[in-house]
């Protein structure tokens, strides 16, 4: 999958206020729209990008998620419909002068054409815009290409399932009503929110297209060792507070089942974070592994013998 980069489609720089990515794209949308262009099949795919680009970056949270991911991770995140989800180009198009009803638009069943209605937009890029030339033959051949509506499962995993990879099956309903069971082979770092695509299962197209697919999404379960954030684990481990004085050696559970030692320095703090490189969860796509963090959490006397007060009261009066 090509990388794309939305603003430099649009033209601006990353900094770019809202208004700035509006005019850009209204700039773009007159050169490229159907309307005002020859209608060239070049223009058409031109028009689908930049409307893509604007249906992401003017929206703050999908820019966010953008911004923070990168494009690579954020369609992972973000299916063709979650990018257009809440955006209605036919308003935005009008506001810039465009007809409301031009027939550049095909909608799936759900959607609208000119009832004034919310349009709900078709999942495929390559069918996303119907373009019209001849209105008649363009337009049946537009929705006889529309692929069906693509689904999505959650699937819970655990976070040995996520470091290692597994197979599960899953059951999914069929358009006519029937259940199938789907086998689900899960690649390593599938963290939650994650995406993986089952080209094809999803619903059928009621034009008689391609059907849908359906995008299978992690969601991790907790666990009652390990806490994890992005692909790094933490554990916690308790130590007496005389270990955190003086140091000490802990051993450390990994997610394979493992015990691995590990020194804690003398003059440990309470909540502090030792790392072990490379034991966190791999990333997807053999990019690497995070790390692992063992947390100190250090253990509090709530009640001194008469011993052990003599002996702190010695430690105070040397100036401890």
């Amino acid at each position: 999958m090509a990388r794309k980069d939305y603003y430099k489609i649009l033209g601006v720089d990353k900094t770019a206020s809202q208004e700035d990515i509006k005019k850009a794209y209204r700039k773009l949308a007159m050169k490229y729209h159907p309307d005002h262009s020859s209608g060239s099949k070049e223009n058409e795919e031109k028009f689908k990008e930049i409307s893509e680009a604007y249906a992401v970056l003017s929206d703050p949270e999908k820019r966010k998620q953008y911004d923070t991911y990168g494009d690579e991770d954020f369609r992972q995140r973000y299916t063709q419909e979650d990018i257009f989800r809440d955006v209605d180009l036919g308003d935005i198009l009008r506001e810039f002068g465009f007809s409301g009803s031009s027939s550049f638009f095909s909608f799936g069943s759900g959607g609208r054409g000119r009832t004034g209605q919310k349009a709900r937009f078709s999942f495929d890029p390559e069918s996303m815009f119907g373009f019209g030339g001849t209105a008649g033959s363009r337009q049946q051949q537009s929705a006889a290409g529309v692929k069906g509506r693509d689904l999505e499962y959650e699937l819970p995993l655990t976070l040995r399932e996520v470091a290692s990879g597994a197979s599960k099956t899953v059951t999914v309903q069929t358009p006519s009503g029937e259940t199938e069971a789907l086998t689900v082979k899960v690649p390593k770092g599938l963290i939650t929110g994650k995406k993986i695509r089952l080209s094809g299962k999803g619903e059928s197209s009621p034009y008689g297209g391609p059907a849908g697919d359906l995008y299978i999404r992690s969601k991790v379960e907790d666990d009652p060792v390990f806490s994890y954030q992005d692909y790094d684990l933490y554990v916690n481990s308790e130590i007496k507070l005389t270990e955190a004085l003086l140091g000490t050696s802990i051993t450390v559970p990994t997610l394979d089942g493992k015990q691995l030692s590990m020194k804690v320095p003398p003059g440990t703090n309470h909540k502090s974070k030792l790392r072990m490189a490379g034991r966190g969860l791999p990333r997807m796509r053999g990019g690497g592994t995070g790390d692992m963090y063992v947390v100190i959490n250090v253990k509090m006397p709530k009640k001194l013998t008469g011993k052990q007060r003599e002996l702190v009261e010695k430690l105070a009066e040397s100036g401890l």
